[in-house]
């Protein structure tokens, strides 16, 4: 079964749910430690509650085991100047747990800011009681790849290249101010920021960073 919350140091414990929705023990635990991650607030032992195989992805990474997927998290430190969480409401209690999620960022150097609407879905292993996979849908969409799923349509929409680039060129240089790497490419971001972020080795480590 998954860790109590308070051993976890989990710090998002107000957990708000849509009407009808209701969450046991274990997934109120998954919705904390998911929150405190996309606040840029991980720690070894948060990420502990993932299976060693997990996978994270959104609409430019996607990051499997843990090699790939615990410097996602990090890296948030790395990349921002700020974060803050705008809305979080769970909208399904099942499995995955679904989440409404708004993010307004800020990053280092330039103050680039970007506000970011997701659906996030929560997959998890209720025997192991590890979440084996989180899904950060932008605006509520998740490609397969970065170009399958487009339409013809929008392949010929220049305001759809528009934003296509916006979001590139954004995660891009929340990235660039410290490190000057420029692989943006999603299916190698998960290859490519494990290079640019370091984990901590342990929990003293990870303490001096002030995530514990």
């Amino acid at each position: 079964m998954a860790s109590a919350g308070s051993d976890l140091g989990i710090e998002n414990t107000n957990i708000k749910t849509a009407t009808g929705v209701t969450l046991d023990e274990q997934q109120k635990t998954f919705v904390g430690v998911v929150l405190d991650l996309f606040a840029g607030r991980p720690s070894l032992k948060k990420l502990a509650l993932w299976d060693d195989d997990g996978v994270f992805e959104d609409n430019i990474t996607i990051a499997t085991g843990r090699k790939q997927f615990e410097p996602q998290w990090y890296g948030l430190q790395t990349a921002f100047a700020e974060i803050e969480r705008l809305h979080h409401e769970v909208v399904s209690a099942g499995n995955p747990i679904g989440m409404d999620l708004k993010t307004r960022y800020v990053t280092k150097g330039i103050k680039k800011e970007q506000t970011i609407d997701s659906r996030i879905n929560i997959f998890y292993d209720k025997d192991t009681g590890k979440i084996t996979k989180v899904q950060d849908k932008w605006g509520g969409e998740l490609p397969d790849s970065s170009f399958k799923n487009v339409s013809v349509e929008q392949l010929f929409d220049p305001w759809w290249w528009v934003h296509y680039g916006e979001g590139w060129a954004w995660w891009m240089w929340s990235f660039t101010w410290d490190t000057w790497w420029w692989q943006a490419m999603r299916n190698l971001n998960s290859v490519s920021v494990p290079k640019m972020v370091s984990v901590p080795k342990n929990d003293e480590e990870d303490a001096k960073r002030g995530n514990q």
